[in-house]
């Protein structure tokens, strides 16, 4: 069953401010729209719920990436386009602009926006990963004022969040402290171009000799929320390389996930998949 057009409403009120005062007056009725490239999946199959849109596109206070002494602020209106083009991004967060060249075609990469994947909440979006592992703190917005939150406590269930009904996320703030670190990710699928996850890892580490010092890992598709990998990090840090450590860190990994089972993908296939992005991290670690 297709949706019919008359039945929805679309309002642009061409400001933030006014957004915030429309969520503010009816909380709950409106729902935000940026480049819509997964609410007009739904919109187009007859499944969308919401009735009431208010566009968010091109609103200059969600558009821009801006750079302080201490943080890097990303619109949350920012394309995958802007991410890949930026050369911020590019050198202090490699992780988030090879996520943003992963997702879906060049025109979804033109419409598809940062703050749309996380408030979407699938486990499987592509840029989450690496906002765990680069620590990001989500800048939330009201009529009330703003409030920030640590993006791994923003989700809080399968396509559940933090986000009050009368919210939007208006920049994603990441610390550039990160550049002396080994970037790795990997993204699984059926192909090797607009393929939805079956999984996908992120991984940071900072080495002295044999000696992992610090180390950050957070995987996609894995369980109903992108997950940081606790556990599997405790057992690496302080290692220095051995034979074991592969076999060992592997152990920790299948000891702190409960992968799902879905259409894309089998809960064995993803927990035998996972141990083997995790070896060749490891492995290229101390190549």
């Amino acid at each position: 069953m297709r949706a019919r057009p008359s039945e929805y409403e679309l309002v642009a009120p061409g400001s933030l401010p006014a957004v915030l005062e429309l969520l503010a007056s009816e909380p709950g009725s409106w729902m935000p729209i940026a480049g819509g490239t997964e609410l007009m999946v739904q919109y187009g199959a007859g499944k969308l719920g919401a009735r009431k849109l208010v566009s968010l596109w091109g609103l200059p206070e969600l558009r821009s990436i801006e750079s302080t002494a201490q943080e890097v602020l990303i619109g949350a209106g920012c394309t995958y386009t802007d991410l890949r083009n930026d050369p911020v991004v590019a050198r202090e967060f490699p992780l988030l602009a090879r996520a943003a060249s992963w997702t879906g075609s060049i025109a979804n990469q033109n419409r598809g926006t940062l703050g749309g994947n996380i408030v979407n909440g699938s486990p499987a979006g592509d840029s989450l990963p690496a906002l765990l592992v680069y620590e990001a703190e989500l800048v939330l917005a009201s009529a009330r004022g703003t409030r920030r939150v640590p993006y791994i406590e923003f989700h809080t269930g399968y396509k559940q969040t933090k986000l009050a009904p009368d919210e939007v996320i208006r920049t994603i703030a990441l610390q550039p402290r990160f550049a002396a670190y080994h970037a790795y990710s990997r993204k699984v699928g059926t192909r090797n171009a607009q393929a939805i996850a079956k999984l996908c890892l992120a991984g940071l580490a900072k080495t002295s000799g044999n000696k992992i010092e610090d180390v950050r890992l957070a995987i996609g598709s894995m369980a109903v929320t992108p997950v940081r990998l606790r556990k599997t990090e405790e057992n690496l840090l302080g290692r220095e390389w051995s034979g074991a450590l592969i076999s060992e860190a592997r152990q920790a990994l299948e000891s702190e996930v409960a992968p799902i089972d879905d259409i894309r993908s089998s809960a064995l296939y993803r927990l035998h998949v996972a141990g083997n992005l995790l070896q060749e991290f490891l492995e290229g670690l101390f190549a």
